[in-house]
């Protein structure tokens, strides 16, 4: 059974930074995409950032330059460092798991796991 928890979320004042963390548990698949999602309020989920098992990495132009994406495999873990956070940037933020390639994956976004989410508030 594979679980995704999220956290590291919380409330900053615009130009703060957050570093978010997801911990896999019972992820065993050699191939994968990561990924980083939010939703904020009366909004669809957007997809924020992508890592895959060969270490290629995408991001939304709304977040390019200011969020990392980053992999620590020995942790079984995701993070997404969040700079010169933005009040647009308030959402839930969700990672999600896939056995297949982001290529794959992101034609659809239907990751197979997805994490319940931290919410991280940005005020001006």
């Amino acid at each position: 059974q594979v679980q995704l928890v999220e956290s590291g979320g919380g409330s900053v004042q615009s130009g703060g930074s957050l570093r978010l963390s997801c911990a896999a548990f019972g992820y065993t698949y050699t191939s994968y995409c990561l990924g980083w999602f939010r939703q904020a309020p009366g909004k669809e989920r957007e997809g924020v950032a992508a890592i895959d098992s060969d270490d290629s990495i995408s991001y939304a132009d709304s977040v390019k330059g200011r969020f990392t994406i980053s992999q620590d495999n020995a942790k079984n873990r995701l993070y997404l460092q969040m700079n010169s956070l933005k009040p647009e940037d308030t959402a839930m933020y969700y990672c999600a798991a896939d056995p297949r390639f982001c290529a794959v994956v992101a034609a659809t976004n239907d990751f197979g796991y997805w994490g319940q989410g931290t919410q991280v508030t940005v005020s001006s």
